[in-house]
């Protein structure tokens, strides 16, 4: 489990190309100070199994399941990525839960920069739509973020400069595909109601 507080800004340094697999390598001098086999560390909000760890930097196996659900995929040697350890159990809960199950991926379709924060506005698929609500959480590329509006098919976050500087999307650009994990509590309210219904 996560809280989409990201620690780092780690670098994509290599691409092993496995049937229907790949094996991922990325430097994160901070999430791979304590890393260990079998731990997990998220990237862009994909929860991975650490399988090697050394020099600054965590290799993990990424199936194709994953490769088909989430924006990792499309990473290639430079992609920059946030970066996150699972928490601890004593751990403050700053975000709320993200568990690094991607649920749908969607777009950035604009971006409004002002003095104090940037208004970014992304695609949502349509699945995914009943799940998000103003001031409700989502996690975007493992980020916890608070949604600012909500439309038919859109979605908004305000970002503070702070985030702006300690994650990627300071750098995101129009067009560029991000990871959606909606709250997990709608999820379950969800199923719940349906089995009284």
């Amino acid at each position: 489990m996560f809280t989409g507080l990201v620690e780092e800004i780690g670098t994509v340094e290599t691409l092993e190309q496995l049937d229907n697999a790949v094996r991922l390598t990325v430097s994160g001098p901070t999430v791979t100070s304590d890393a260990a086999p079998g731990d997990s560390i998220a990237a862009d909000g994909v929860c991975l199994t650490v399988v090697d760890s050394a020099n600054g930097a965590f290799t993990a196996d990424v199936m194709k399941e994953t490769l088909d659900r989430s924006r990792l995929g499309s990473y290639e040697p430079g992609s920059r990525v946030n970066l996150e350890r699972a928490v601890s159990a004593s751990a403050r809960l700053g975000g709320h839960i993200v568990q690094g199950h991607v649920d749908g991926v969607g777009e950035l379709i604009s971006r409004a920069p002002s003095e104090h924060w940037d208004v970014l506005r992304f695609s949502l698929p349509a699945a995914l739509c009943h799940y998000v609500v103003e001031k409700g959480s989502i996690a975007i590329n493992g980020t916890s973020l608070t949604v600012s509006a909500v439309g038919e098919d859109y979605l908004e976050v305000s970002l503070i400069p702070t985030t702006l500087r300690d994650t990627t999307f300071g750098e995101l650009t129009v067009g560029e595909t991000v990871n959606f994990e909606v709250d997990v509590v709608a999820k379950y309210v969800e199923k719940m109601v349906g089995v009284y219904h």
